[in-house]
């Protein structure tokens, strides 16, 4: 099972359906959801019947797959999750070797640096990991705070592109580094 170190200000946990409540008061800031849906709060009968079956389709934690809880050390405050998943993984042609970098985090974070701090940390372990050749990320063309992430990750722009999912199609920015 892979166990993602605490870095300097985090720790992390691999999220479960344990961990309902926190999802759930995390999708409840029309900020926070912005770009995600357009600022659309998740309902509870959404997370319980969409979100954490589509959640435990891709957690696999022998390989490192699924939402990373991320807290705060300090305080063990719940801040937001990094996702981590074969880029594709919801379409016919899942790429294995190359993982997709998500991230939420609850708005009271923004601005301190605890996505990338969070994102570089997960990146790192699971990276050394065989078999893994790349992480990519996607996001809103207008999510320039995501896209400032990837930037600091050492992701570069690969094309913007509509990214095929069965909870929608979306013209996104793929960005993506080799390991």
């Amino acid at each position: 099972m892979v166990m993602i170190e605490d870095s300097n200000r985090l720790s992390y946990a691999l999220m479960t359906s344990a961990d309902a409540e926190l999802l759930y008061q995390l999708d409840q800031d029309v900020e926070v959801m912005r770009y995600i849906n357009g600022g659309k709060m998740t309902s509870r009968e959404d997370l319980n019947q969409v979100y954490l079956p589509r959640l435990a389709k891709y957690t696999d934690p022998e390989k490192g797959w699924g939402m990373w809880k991320v807290t705060v050390s300090q305080t063990n405050e719940f801040i937001g999750w990094i996702l981590v998943r074969p880029m594709g993984f919801f379409s016919n042609h899942p790429q294995w070797d190359n993982l997709e970098l998500g991230w939420r985090f609850m708005q009271k974070s923004w601005g301190q640096g605890y996505g990338t701090e969070a994102a570089l940390q997960i990146m790192n372990c699971i990276g050394a990991l065989p078999n893994i050749t790349k992480f990519s990320a996607i996001a809103l063309p207008d999510n320039h705070a995501s896209i400032k992430i990837m930037g600091k990750l050492g992701m570069q722009y690969v094309k913007t592109a509509i990214n095929k999912d069965p909870l929608g199609d979306l013209e996104v920015v793929y960005y993506e580094v080799s390991v």
